[in-house]
């Protein structure tokens, strides 16, 4: 083939001599007529050979196209696959804490509807305890001011000692208004009114009349005595001298002895004072005035009267005695018995609580 081609390709070299016309014959015509059909044919196989050959390379192309895009797409199928199967595993994950979630959720839920159920209790509890907390300390305050009211019309009545009910009546005023029960604001205005009654009644201090009393009493060695007068001279007759030898006259007859005593006459007035307190103390005012009479009289006989201390001492006594030891004083107890009667009323409308059987089971 590469012959024929290298015939037809390359051109007949020219002989040196000059052409000469080849004659016309059939052969020689039929000879280029087939080399032309040889060379139509060549080319057409040429032409084939390569429209195969594309034809294989196009297929083979696609073939490996198709083959990587096969390999590509398995590769992604793969890949969706485990994306997939990953997402299977992580829904089926989320379903799980879904599923713990709710369970979680429910037993949360149930713990709250015990923590409300226990929050009530508790609260019930507690009101309770302040129940009872008030009542106790209402029954606790009307204890104590039952006990301070009664406490104080005894003290007036055995002693008259206005000062110390007046002082226990303020104690029971003060234990009404830590009460929390406001019905008992009407026996603090009856405590009221009798405790003006009472500081209207002006009743003698026993801290400061005995304050008193004891300074007098200290006092006392501060007083002077009481200036002798001047004795007449003994006459120098005869007759005077004899009968001074059978008669002595006395000139100190009738003379207090504490007039001539000053240590006596102050014992006697501090024995004076100390009764005046134990009158004062035991509230018996006849006593009381006649110990101060008697010790006014006692520092008037035995010392001088004249002097700033004496002076004193009689103006201070001149005025405890003049104050009234046990004046009229008011009738007490109204203020007992209204809270008597409440507590008895409220003891009445309160439901009373059964107490446990001896010996029943727990």
């Amino acid at each position: 083939m590469d012959e024929e081609d290298s015939d037809v390709a390359s051109p007949p070299t020219a002989p040196a001599a000059a052409p000469v016309p080849a004659p016309s014959h059939p052969a020689t015509a039929a000879r280029r007529g087939g080399t032309l059909a040889l060379l139509i044919a060549l080319v057409a196989l040429i032409v084939a050979g390569f429209a195969l050959w594309r034809v294989v390379a196009i297929e083979r192309g696609q073939g490996d196209a198709q083959s990587s895009l096969r390999g590509e797409l398995g590769t992604r199928i793969d890949d969706l696959a485990r994306a997939g199967d990953q997402r299977k595993r992580d829904f089926d994950t989320l379903r799980q804490r879904l599923a713990d979630a709710d369970s979680v959720n429910k037993s949360v839920r149930e713990e709250l509807l015990a923590l409300g159920e226990r929050s009530r209790h508790l609260e019930d509890a507690v009101a309770n305890l302040a129940d009872q907390r008030l009542t106790g300390r209402d029954a606790l305050a009307l204890n104590e001011a039952e006990f301070l009211l009664q406490l104080a019309d005894e003290r007036l009545a055995l002693f008259h000692d206005a000062e110390a009910a007046l002082a226990a009546y303020r104690l029971a005023d003060s234990a009404l208004a830590s009460a929390e029960d406001p019905v008992f604001s009407g026996v603090r205005q009856t405590i009221g009114a009798e405790m003006q009654a009472l500081a209207a009644a002006k009743p003698l201090e026993t801290t400061s009349t005995l304050a008193a009393l004891e300074r007098v009493r200290d006092s006392l060695a501060t007083l002077p005595p009481k200036s002798e007068t001047p004795k007449a001279e003994p006459s120098s007759s005869r007759f005077a001298t004899l009968l001074r030898q059978f008669v002595r006259i006395d000139e100190t007859s009738g003379v207090a002895p504490e007039s001539r005593d000053p240590a006596l006459a102050r014992s006697l007035v501090a024995i004076e004072l100390r009764g005046a307190e134990a009158a004062l103390l035991a509230r018996d005012p006849e006593s009381y005035s006649a110990s101060l009479a008697r010790a006014k009289a006692a520092i008037s006989t035995g010392f001088d009267v004249q002097s700033p201390a004496a002076k004193q001492d009689l103006a201070e006594l001149d005025r405890l005695s003049s104050a009234p030891l046990a004046p009229a004083l008011p009738e007490l107890g109204s203020a007992l018995r209204e809270l008597r009667n409440l507590r008895a009323t409220r003891a009445l409308s309160q439901p009373r609580v059964a107490s446990p059987v001896a010996g029943a089971n727990p």
